[in-house]
């Protein structure tokens, strides 16, 4: 998954100019003008890194000629105390984006670290860790390539790009009567013909109705585990059957080994801690 060089550098802008604001007060104080100066980036535990490019481009936006060498690929689980990349250029520059290029590779960082872990956890099973849109307003295509790299899969992007029929589409689809999912389902195929649906089912009945209705995907929402292999044993993959609501580290096993395809996981976005990550100035000599 590849970022777009301009929208990245678009939102670097908006980042410094938040943090940036009239000047680096302390900065312009402090460092002599025109000093060229390196430094290293330094996990200070255990991670899967994610964010180099952001780094990167943050900053390039501050300093054209700043070079930044990398010292890991992007998706590498990496010991506490790994060199991640090394940046050269002025010192005034390094010194102003400091905290911008850390707080996107420490938040993308440990997006991917979290991933890596439920990957791991279901590892030799058919099934995919997928993301979902719980994710920071306009750092969605940053967050999930982070998953990415945590060797996640993506769900939908937004709400242009799949149909999703969820609990209160039927809510208000069943005001005009029985069979809101099939009447929903077939409304979408008219309205948006080259997406896939799919359909949010909270019971066994409702997953019966979504496949009748000729749902490409079923989102088995907080189900129970017994629920879940029932649904697979009626489906006989007839619908691609998707596991979603309180998947935890610790349960993601068994509902994998329920036989659905794939497990939608909230928490690699919304509940990721940061990895503590350090810009360390490296003097000469």
């Amino acid at each position: 998954m590849m970022l777009n060089p301009t929208a990245l550098s678009s939102l670097c802008r908006a980042a410094l100019a938040e943090d940036v604001g009239r000047g680096d007060a302390t900065t312009a104080a402090v460092v002599p003008d025109g000093l060229e100066v390196s430094a290293v980036f330094v996990c200070r535990e255990a991670c899967v890194c994610a964010g180099l490019p952001v780094v990167d481009a943050v900053f390039r936006e501050l300093d054209p000629k700043a070079v930044l060498e990398v010292c890991v690929e992007e998706g590498r689980q990496c010991e506490a105390g790994t060199e991640l990349a090394r940046i050269t250029g002025d010192a005034r520059a390094l010194l102003t984006g400091e905290r911008t290029a850390l707080n996107f590779l420490q938040r993308l960082s440990g997006i991917a670290t979290v991933t890596r872990r439920f990957v791991d956890a279901v590892r030799g099973r058919s099934v995919e860790i997928l993301d979902t849109r719980k994710t920071t307003p306009g750092l969605r295509k940053l967050e999930k390539y982070a998953v990415r790299m945590g060797g996640g899969q993506n769900h939908r992007f937004g709400l242009y790009d799949r149909v999703m029929i969820k609990d209160n589409h039927r809510i208000l689809a069943a005001l005009e009567g029985p069979g809101a999912i099939h009447r929903t389902v077939a409304a979408c195929r008219r309205q948006a013909p080259g997406l896939d649906i799919e359909v949010e089912a909270d019971t066994i009945e409702q997953v019966a109705a979504a496949l009748e209705a000729g749902a490409d995907i079923i989102l088995l929402d907080n189900m129970s585990d017994d629920d879940m292999a029932e649904a697979v044993r009626m489906v006989r993959g007839r619908a691609v059957l998707e596991a979603s609501g309180g998947i935890t580290l610790e349960r993601v096993a068994a509902v994998a080994d329920t036989g659905v395809d794939c497990i939608s996981v909230g928490a690699l976005t919304h509940s990721a801690p940061a990895v503590d990550i350090s810009m360390q100035i490296e003097l000469p000599g």
